[in-house]
């Protein structure tokens, strides 16, 4: 099957009672049951609801997975990952990610005796001398956050295997319609479905997707007994969402290159992050292990100061300066003060994420429309 037929009806069949076409929204907190020792296989809508059941599988066949799990976001499932781990173990991800990642891990797991380690993963030879017997998981964001960095996840995977290292893959940049980490060896993907899943703007909710059955029921497991599990009406919003991810992420991909391309060769523009740019690092990666290139990128001013990025995002009239990413509506938005501001500027700065770097979310609009937004926005700079 398909992606695009995929998005329309994985996971959904008309409802048995009325034939609906779209599944109910089942909002309830319990069910009723025959007796003690027969029950209808739903009980408490922390453990199922058939609402959310439909998407996980919805999402586990975009991912072409066997296992799909919602939480009440995508920091959600990220906790629930770590929480595979004991104290001792060590975890090695990328010096570029989400900061709400970073300080999860930091802030929150560390205290608890988990060791991470942050390194240039772009090179994959940077793994192997991180690794010892206590490295448990590999935590790996391609495209990444907000720099648009290429890890190539096929080789990662290579040598995570050799050393029994579970690999999981936030691809909430790419969306399935972009990138498939199952397929190129991954064992967990996690999406923040807030963004291109869910599409508009009006959801928070994250999801993994596995192949393995030990590893699902250890993620259910976790999942239901600490209770991070999102609501029906969201799982409803999103199923809707997920039948025009297909179309949604083909203009994304198409404006984000016009747009990418526009900035380029703009006089007041200094540097365009993009993967689809043949010179951008690790393109033959992306390009390999990709179908496309997003809708997702970063740039920075000639005039490279942060009291001129703020002028330019204070411009814009189209452009939402916002948080996230990934809906119909194009955002502007600035890591150093927003996404990425849990992260110490030292620590920033070494990895190249500057105090004026922008980072877009190209949306789905006429992108003419978007072009002459951006050009009167750098016109006042």
């Amino acid at each position: 099957m398909n992606f695009g037929t995929k998005a329309v009806h994985a996971g959904v069949t008309p409802d048995p009672s009325t034939g609906a076409i779209m599944t109910p929204i089942y909002q309830t907190s319990t069910y009723v049951q025959e007796s003690p020792a027969k029950h209808k296989g739903y009980a408490y809508a922390r453990g199922a609801n058939p609402t959310r059941n439909a998407l996980q599988k919805s999402i586990a066949a975009l991912e072409d997975g066997k296992f799909g799990i919602c939480f009440s976001s995508g920091m959600g499932a990220t906790d629930a990952v770590i929480k595979l781990l004991a104290p001792g173990d060590e975890v090695i991800t990328s010096n570029d990610l989400y900061g709400g990642s970073y300080r999860m891990f930091k802030k929150v797991y560390e205290k608890f005796g988990i060791k991470f380690h942050f390194i240039d993963l772009t090179d994959v030879a940077n793994l192997t001398p991180h690794i010892n017997k206590n490295t448990k998981l590999l935590w790996l964001e391609t495209p990444s956050n907000p720099l648009m960095r290429i890890i190539d996840i096929e080789a990662c995977v290579s040598v995570a295997k050799q050393n029994n290292i579970l690999v999981a893959v936030d691809n909430t940049f790419a969306s399935p319609y972009l990138q498939n980490p199952l397929a190129l060896g991954a064992a967990i993907v996690m999406h923040s479905v807030t963004k291109y899943l869910s599409g508009h703007s009006d959801v928070i909710m994250g999801a993994l997707v596995v192949n393995e059955e030990k590893l699902f029921q250890e993620l259910a497991f976790i999942a239901n007994s600490c209770g991070a599990v999102p609501g029906p009406q969201d799982s409803f919003l999103v199923l809707r969402g997920i039948k025009t991810l297909h179309l949604r992420m083909e203009r994304h991909c198409f404006n984000g290159k016009k747009i990418a391309e526009h900035l380029l060769n703009h006089p007041k523009v200094g540097k365009v992050y993009w993967p689809g740019f043949t010179n951008h690092p690790n393109h033959a990666i992306a390009k390999k292990q990709m179908r496309d290139f997003g809708g997702m990128l970063s740039f920075t001013l000639k005039n490279d100061s942060i009291e001129k990025a703020t002028l330019m995002m204070e411009s814009v009239e189209l452009f939402s300066l916002a948080e996230s990413l990934g809906g119909v509506e194009s955002l502007i938005n600035h890591p150093a003060s927003m996404t990425h501001a849990s992260i110490p500027k030292e620590e920033r700065i070494k990895n190249g994420l500057s105090d004026s770097l922008i980072r877009l979310s190209i949306g789905v609009e006429d992108v003419e429309d978007l072009i002459e937004d951006l050009d009167q926005a750098l016109s006042k700079v």
